[in-house]
């Protein structure tokens, strides 16, 4: 089953590229309502591909936003394993559209790049397990073990109405263990397995001064300036060393341990690279931990966006009646998104002046995910990178939030396997991300290997 399943890959290279770059074309910006029928049109045609691969009980599953697409195939045999593969279809807004080198929505592939948006986060990516299927279905009839599928619209806004699904549909997602595929390894020959993802909690801050926008020459020096204010809180919420200064902040943090810390010693981390691949002139952030431990074990506070006043050309003497910010948390495991949005507006409370008023709007939140290293899954995936790669994956804390992971275990009682195909250099979020297309066939590849070896150690450790 399995060679003839690789063999089908490997006679599709083109068409499986050519069905990927139509994908890419479809604009599925999820937090934009102006973009609300084309993310829908690409739920549709997600589940025609789906039809198409050879998976039955397709579905598009209206939500109160974007819908979610189902499908199975569920004829391996009630002893066998079901293994529900994740994945979701909506990208981030392409915005500067300026500052891509070709237009966003129209693939392009330069140095074995395609460059689009969503094309490494996470549709390259979610694609590959769709061809893997399909190669199986198509050239042996049937799959070595049971699978469903469930992508959803709305990762990139926090799956607000996937993660109230669950909860309600648990024998339709029942299985096994789970399957995600949108992160990244640490280069084109060198697998890595996650087993841990920061969550995350969001904050927009209002700040509110005078009624209106006021003369800054009549009024300036007996009127708060909420821009200024705002300056200054922001100022104070982060030490010159990167530590988060909000009281309490840190208290359920669990701490890393020394066998931990050996582990992600042996990360292969380039700082050369790593200033390479983010365009920063020096490196930065609590001195008391390593490169590694910083981008995946410890907590972080960023502004992601602020704004008021005059931003147009030339000068506009005001002092704004108003200014906003974006704060972004990500959070390590044991700390608690509710209650980190609860410890940063008493900060914000206790700390602006009452010449300003401030309202904090959380903008939601997960906990972060921390998965058994030794399981089934994860020893057939280590076994599958390794077959594909021709060398064993290294295990890597992920800076970044998959919200439905902690779901899954949570809800579902589901182990997760974290299998990434991307690279560090992708862009992901910004102008020109790309994905590199030789690991896009390899990705097919590493997932038909693993569905059948999924299978087998679940057969000789049911446990």
């Amino acid at each position: 089953m399995i060679n003839a399943a690789l063999q089908h890959a490997a006679r599709q290279h083109d068409s499986h590229q050519a069905e990927l770059f139509d994908f890419l074309r479809l604009p599925s910006i999820s937090t934009d309502p102006a973009y609300a029928a084309p993310t829908a049109a690409t739920a549709d045609w997600l589940a025609e591909r789906l039809t198409a691969a050879g998976l039955e009980n397709v579905r598009v599953i209206p939500t109160a936003r974007h819908p979610l697409v189902y499908a199975d195939w569920l004829h391996a045999g009630p002893d066998a394993p079901t293994v529900l593969i994740y994945g979701h279809y909506d990208v981030q807004p392409a915005d500067p559209l300026e500052l891509w080198d070709t237009p966003p929505f129209e693939p392009q592939v330069r140095d074995d790049y395609v460059y689009a948006r969503g094309a490494a986060d996470d549709k390259g990516q979610v694609y590959i397990h769709v061809k893997a299927a399909e190669a199986y279905l198509r050239a042996a009839g049937r799959l070595p073990l049971n699978v469903k599928f469930l992508i959803e619209g709305e990762e990139e806004i926090g799956s607000a109405n996937l993660r109230a699904f669950i909860p309600h549909n648990r024998d339709l997602l029942a299985a096994d263990s789970a399957l995600v595929s949108d992160s990244a390894i640490l280069g084109p020959d060198r697998p890595a397995l996650v087993y841990s993802l920061r969550g995350n909690c969001h904050v927009l801050l209002d700040i509110t001064g005078p009624s209106r926008d006021l003369h800054s020459g009549t009024y300036g020096g007996s009127i708060n300036n909420p821009l200024n204010a705002l300056g200054h809180l922001l100022a104070k919420l982060k030490n010159e060393f990167g530590h988060v200064m909000i009281p309490g902040f840190y208290d359920r943090v669990r701490p890393l341990s020394l066998e931990e810390r050996e582990l992600l010693a042996q990360f292969p981390i380039s700082e050369t690279e790593w200033l390479a691949q983010t365009g920063a002139p020096a490196l930065w952030g609590e001195p008391e931990y390593t490169l590694v431990e910083r981008i995946g074990a410890r907590p972080t506070l960023d502004v992601t966006g602020m704004w008021g006043g005059y931003i147009g050309e030339g000068s506009k003497t005001i002092l704004p009646s108003a200014a906003h910010a974006k704060i972004s948390m990500r959070l390590v495991p044991d700390q608690e998104p509710a209650e980190i949005a609860a410890l940063f507006e008493q900060f914000v409370r206790d700390t602006l002046p009452p010449s300003v008023r401030a309202t904090v709007r959380v903008g939601g939140g997960s906990r972060a995910a921390l998965i058994d290293r030794d399981t089934p899954p994860m020893r057939a995936a280590a076994a599958a990178y390794e077959t594909t790669f021709g060398r064993p994956p290294v295990f890597m804390r992920e800076g970044g939030s998959i919200p439905v992971v902690t779901d899954f275990g949570d809800q579902l009682g589901l182990p997760t396997v974290l299998m990434g195909f991307g690279l560090p250099g992708d862009r992901i979020h910004s102008p020109n991300e790309r994905f590199y297309l030789p690991n896009f066939h390899k990705g097919i590849e590493t997932s038909i290997r693993y569905l059948a070896l999924l299978a087998a150690q679940s057969a000789a450790d049911p446990a």
